[in-house]
């Protein structure tokens, strides 16, 4: 077989292994099968470059970091929906349109509304040429190279008959489960986490440098016709079929109703089901089917007449801005957070919430006064989803983004310009210094019991504590003088010090809070240079070759220990005695020796940490990703990707019961 022939072959295997995988969820090989499959494309292509085309499915891993999205018109203006709050509302809008339609408008289209991100998706015969954000409707940016990333968007359509042009709008989201699995990494990295799906996704998608987006677990469907030549289809229920065939995903649970009354009965039933969803509503799209009626209806300058979105109005309600205040984390990350009108909401008293950042103030146009609409969906910090404009007054007053840190004074900045978090770059801010302080002490870190918020609090009010290593200067007579401190509760706290000097590397690494580097990565970068001063002179490129450590870690942890203020601290932390050194595991005759774990979902008897160290504590190691070379995989509730890779991996599968039963019968004390 000639060497063209062959990469074309391997390039429908690997596009038909996709589409079973990613869009009908019934995978025929092994990860491992399909893996070799894609490195012999990779080879092919790599010796005969020529053949190389922008539709190979080897073009999804992404690339190298952008500085700009270009700015891009779509071909059909993607304009917003208008919005429903009530059933009543939803059927004054069903009269509206009846008296507007020179005739019955005929039947409904009623689709999930995903809480995501809107993409424009370009496909010229079959081939993807171009994916943009949705920006002000008329024109977005264009992302496609991150788009070219996610897997379930087909780099070339399937099935017959390919038009000659097409354009679909659609929503990039990501999966509850893939969200809670994302966050968790992020966390474990000491890095800022997502408030919901919905901002993970924009900020993926949106990355400069799409082998972040890459890596991302991002999905597409698709939800609506923009362009198509020759026009094929006559209904929105057709335009659906139609991208089902050509291998486009489209939501689930979507329905077609003949009459408007079973619109009415569909949104009754789905309210109470939509948490059962495996991706985030946040309401149902409600479409007049036909094209013909759709055009005769025509569009407002922001929305289609016909079409409107109903969103559901559980755990809602609608209160007034008071203010709007300002917090700052422990790694500098600044949040706006709203205070209100108290009000009762699911049984309980709700005086503030989120607003997530500065780009999402001004997504929602937040000012001071605003009368707003909240909602509390499991979060411990209710949200603001929407600013009730028609209730102005003209006294409301917008928000100005602080230039300095609220606490310090301190400059605050974007690390990178794609990012939505702003951060106080002083290290010795004293917001970030409490919570700092708090986490050195905790017990993954270096485990001081009875060092909490409320003690570390009164050690900074008082001036008795400025960093890490001001901890190990402290005196009983210190000690008495906070507030509720008697002899016993003093000695038992300096105690508890002493006894934290001999902690070992990794929790020390672990309790300086270096960006990116959680208990995980603590753990191997302690095992790997068994002392602090090995690590220290580490260089950026040695660090990177490190298994699982990589260039961004890299590189935090390199600029981290350069610091000089950090090197004070360090030369100090040695003076007061601490332990530098990581302990060799004798690891030989461990009933665990060699095999490594994954955890995925919530455990119910033990946190991921504790169950970690069990693990290792008889020999085995854990990692945070699935591959052929992971032993178990143990799946508590709600798990994410990580256990659909381990099933088409077939790597063994442990509930929790199994797991702790395997500890027990192992030999651990």
């Amino acid at each position: 077989m000639e060497p063209r022939e062959k990469i074309e072959q391997l390039r429908q295997l690997i596009r038909r292994h996709e589409y079973l995988y990613y869009i009908k969820n019934q995978p025929e090989i092994s990860d491992y099968e399909f893996d070799r499959l894609m490195n012999e494309l990779q080879e092919l292509e790599k010796k005969y470059p020529e053949y190389l085309s922008p539709d190979s499915p080897t073009q999804r891993v992404g690339g190298y970091a952008d500085t700009t999205f270009s700015t891009v018109k779509h071909i059909t203006p993607t304009l917003s929906l208008d919005n429903s709050y009530s059933l009543e509302e939803l059927y004054n809008w069903y009269k509206k349109i009846e008296r507007m339609a020179a005739k019955d408008p005929g039947d409904f289209v009623i689709e999930p509304k995903i809480d995501g991100l809107t993409a424009v998706l370009q496909y010229e015969n079959g081939i993807l040429t171009r994916g943009a954000t949705r920006g002000d409707g008329i024109t977005g940016e264009d992302v496609t190279p991150n788009i070219r990333t996610i897997k379930s968007i087909p780099l070339k359509l399937v099935g017959q008959p390919i038009p000659e042009f097409l354009e679909i709008r659609g929503e990039v989201y990501i999966d509850r489960k893939d969200f809670l699995e994302l966050n968790q990494k992020l966390a474990a990295q000491n890095e800022a986490t997502f408030a919901n799906p919905r901002n993970a996704a924009a900020g993926s998608l949106r990355q400069k440098n799409s082998k972040i987006t890459a890596e991302r677990p991002l999905k597409f469907l698709a939800h609506s016709a923009g362009k198509i030549e020759p026009a094929t289809v006559t209904t929105q229920w057709d335009f659906l079929q139609f991208c089902q065939r050509l291998g486009i995903p489209i939501p689930q649970d979507c329905s077609r109703a003949k009459n408007f009354a079973e619109v009415i009965d569909f949104c009754k039933k789905f309210a109470e089901r939509k948490d059962k969803l495996p991706y985030e509503i946040d309401g149902l799209v409600v479409k007049v089917n036909s094209f013909q009626n759709q055009q005769e209806l025509g569009y407002t300058s922001k929305s289609p007449r016909w079409a409107i979105a109903y969103k559901f109005s559980t755990n809602r309600a609608i209160t007034r801005v008071n203010n709007i205040r300002i917090q700052v984390g422990r790694t500098g990350i600044i949040t706006p957070v709203a205070d209100l009108q108290p009000i009762e909401l699911s049984g309980v008293t709700i005086s503030r919430a989120t607003l997530h950042n500065f780009d999402e103030i001004k997504r929602l146009d937040v000012r001071l006064g605003d009368t707003v609409e909240i909602e509390r969906a499991g979060e411990v910090i209710p949200k603001v989803i929407r600013v009730i404009k028609e209730k102005r007054t003209g006294k409301e007053k917008n928000f100005r983004r602080p230039e300095k840190c609220p606490v310090c004074g301190g400059k605050i900045s974007k690390e990178k310009e794609e990012e939505v978090f702003w951060r106080c770059i002083n290290p010795f801010c004293p917001a970030q210094i409490e919570r700092s302080l708090v986490h050195f002490a905790s017990r993954p870190a270096m485990d001081i019991e009875g060092l909490g918020s409320q003690v570390v609090k009164q050690l900074l009010e008082k001036k008795l504590v400025r960093n890490f290593n001001d901890i190990y200067r402290l005196t009983k007579s210190d000690l008495l003088t906070l507030e509720l401190f008697a002899e016993k509760k003093a000695e038992n706290l300096l105690a508890a010090i002493e006894k934290s000097k001999q902690q070992p590397l990794h929790r020390l690494l672990y309790g300086l809070g270096i960006r990116h580097v959680g208990e995980h990565l603590a753990l191997i970068l302690a095992r790997h240079y068994r002392s602090l001063p090995k690590l220290l002179n580490a260089s950026k490129e040695e660090l990177s070759r490190i298994g699982e450590i990589g260039p961004i870690v890299a590189e935090s942890v390199f600029r981290f220990f350069r610091q000089e203020n950090v090197k004070k601290i360090i030369a100090e932390l040695e003076k007061s005695g601490l332990n530098f050194n990581e302990p060799i595991e004798e690891s030989v005759g461990k009933k665990l020796s060699g095999k490594k774990f994954v955890f995925t979902g919530e455990l119910k008897t033990l946190t991921r940490s504790q169950a970690s160290a069990r693990v290792q504590a008889l020999g085995g190691e854990v990692s945070e990703s699935v591959s052929k070379k992971t032993d178990y995989v143990v799946v508590g509730d709600n798990p994410g990707s990580k256990y659909r890779k381990a099933q088409s991996l077939n790597v063994p599968i442990l509930t929790e019961k199994e797991f702790l039963q395997m500890l027990e019968e192992k030999g651990e004390k």
